[in-house]
């Protein structure tokens, strides 16, 4: 079912992207910052190819509990496929809405992620290198700014977006990220195509300049900024050619 939410983790359960093993994870409830997306991923993964990851999907739904749940498709931020999808399982929304608290509606843990005592002596990078996939995409939607800024590196492409998904990550971080030549292209693919985010003029900039951000991103961006920036983008010798060209000529 197409849940009518847009997120950059969701994007990759919808274009298949996701191993099996995580998506049975994420059926059973595990991989969610937010009752929106543990829900969207829910309505997504009943339909899912394998079967163990749909009867997890469903036997998930059916542990949420119901007033929570009720409460929360009340709520207007709530899309109207997602309310569809509910109905037809004969559940309504309340009377009255939920408060506008973005925590999930059910709390699961992976198996084997709770941490060894001895982690805690361990450096931020230490940590997290010895953590599973699952448990870096776990820190990436819910740690702390510190942990977002080393999994936003990260070489599997699920725990970098997991990082964009998280609701804890700040305008300010992304500006940082826009800046990052150690970033993947996919990260600042997806940054420069969220509308929220490149309003930022800061954003923008950052994204024009790195020599990683995708040339058809680049050149989109490059077209909103200002003089100054663009007479300095033009002697940059790190950016693409296509890019300078068309930075030359919106100059002359």
């Amino acid at each position: 079912m197409e849940a009518g939410l847009r997120t950059p983790l969701l994007d990759m359960f919808r274009r298949g992207e996701v191993a099996t093993e995580v998506r049975l994870l994420a059926a059973r409830g595990v991989l969610a910052p937010r009752a929106h997306e543990q829900l969207a991923l829910l309505a997504l993964l009943v339909s899912d190819p394998e079967p163990d990851v749909c009867r997890a999907a469903e036997e998930t739904i059916a542990l949420i509990p119901r007033e929570p749940l009720k409460a929360f498709l009340a709520r207007s931020d709530v899309p109207d496929a997602v309310r569809e999808f509910f109905a037809a399982r004969g559940v309504q929304p309340a009377a009255i809405p939920a408060p506008e608290i973005d925590v999930p509606l059910i709390e699961t843990e992976p198996a084997g992620s709770v941490e060894a005592p001895e982690a805690a002596k361990q450096s931020t990078i230490q940590r997290l290198t010895v953590m599973t996939i699952v448990d870096r995409m776990q820190v990436a939607m819910k740690g702390t700014r510190e942990e977002r800024a080393v999994l936003i590196r990260d070489p599997n492409k699920l725990v970098s977006v997991s990082v964009l998904s998280s609701p804890k990550v700040s305008e300010a971080e992304i500006e940082a990220f826009a800046k990052m030549a150690n970033v993947s292209e996919e990260v600042l693919r997806i940054i420069g195509t969220t509308r929220a985010w490149i309003k930022n003029y800061g954003v923008v900039s950052a994204l024009a300049r790195n020599p990683k951000t995708p040339l058809g991103v680049s050149l989109n961006l490059a077209q909103r900024l200002n003089d100054r920036d663009l007479k300095l983008l033009a002697l940059d010798r790190n950016i693409q050619e296509p890019l300078k060209l068309a930075v030359r000529k919106r100059i002359s």
